[in-house]
């Protein structure tokens, strides 16, 4: 079902300070910073030969990121994104075998322009899994 590895998004306390370390220590291709105010985050992508890096930044005080940076001020890994042929088959077949979707169960538009799901963290080994269609 799930294809390759989309991107893993790392939230990040001081946006400007990733941005630059990626730049700067790694010499990274770092894209500009993206606003999602219907996911509460501002993303940037850092490019890798193999996948994306997405640095999550709090949008708004309603932003999902603001507590996870609550419980981890350093920030950290926020979630992995896989990609899938058709989400909505790919959503039927998890809700069938109990996996739990988050929100509505309606993928959502995400940042790469993309119908998008998350998936409970609870029944992913204490992962949060976004599903991204390709």
């Amino acid at each position: 079902m799930i294809g390759r590895l989309n991107h893993v998004a790392i939230a990040v306390p001081d946006l400007e300070a990733a941005i630059d370390q990626y730049k700067t220590a790694l010499g990274a291709q770092v894209g500009p910073p993206q606003d999602e105010p219907d996911h509460g985050v501002t993303v940037v992508f850092i490019t890798l030969p193999n996948t994306k890096i997405e640095l999550l930044y709090p949008l708004g005080d309603a932003s999902p990121i603001t507590g996870f940076l609550e419980k981890n001020p350093s920030g950290g890994i926020h979630h992995m994104c896989y990609e899938v042929d058709d989400i909505l088959k790919a959503r039927d077949q998890l809700q069938a075998q109990g996996a739990r979707v988050l929100g509505t169960g309606d993928p959502k538009i995400g940042a790469h322009g993309k119908p998008v799901l998350f998936l409970h963290p609870k029944d992913f080994q204490g992962c949060l899994i976004e599903l991204e269609e390709v």
